[in-house]
């Protein structure tokens, strides 16, 4: 096997984090422009709930067994083809979905405690640095713990997981 870096995967997967990050970010900002705090937490929650999913996925990915989707492949079944494609990259796959999206969501995440944060503040007679703190805490601590129960999750149910994902993706699948 060749253990050779592929330069073209990581210029491609450093544009697609570029382009991400300002599509999120874009999005976080506007929707986060005049919201209440409600909005502006469940919004952050969004966030880190999209970047705990896609890790989920690249884990499962990466852990999982490309036999069983060998096996659906030839049978036909929905989904089988594309099963087989991400357990065979399975180190893009995971470089996409942990790193690029996974990633992003952390950091929008972050940028969007600011913003609750602020609206804190504004509320409220707190102590900014205690405010600070603690969203900042409180939103690490909810990203990392919830990726941490989400990789064991990933790893003993990596085959329905990537099931499920190449079915979703089959529906966006163009035909030949």
């Amino acid at each position: 096997m060749k253990n050779r870096t592929d330069f073209k995967w990581v210029f491609i997967v450093t544009i697609l984090a570029f382009v991400i990050s300002i599509i999120m970010t874009l999005f976080s900002t506007v929707m986060l422009e005049n919201v209440s705090l409600l909005v502006a937490i469940l919004i952050t929650f969004l966030f880190i709930l999209v970047g705990i999913v896609f890790d989920i996925i690249g884990v499962a990915v990466t852990s999982g067994d490309a036999v069983a989707f060998h096996s659906m492949s030839s049978r036909k079944v929905k989904g089988g083809k594309i099963g087989v494609k991400l357990m065979k990259n399975t180190d893009k796959v995971s470089s996409l979905c942990c790193d690029v999206v996974g990633d992003v969501c952390g950091i929008v995440s972050g940028t969007s405690g600011v913003v609750i944060v602020s609206l804190i503040i504004k509320l409220t007679d707190t102590n900014e640095l205690l405010v600070s703190l603690l969203v900042t805490g409180l939103i690490s601590a909810l990203t990392i713990g919830g990726k941490a129960l989400g990789k064991g999750f990933a790893v003993s149910k990596s085959k329905e997981i990537v099931t499920v994902v190449s079915k979703i993706l089959s529906v966006f699948k163009v035909k030949k």
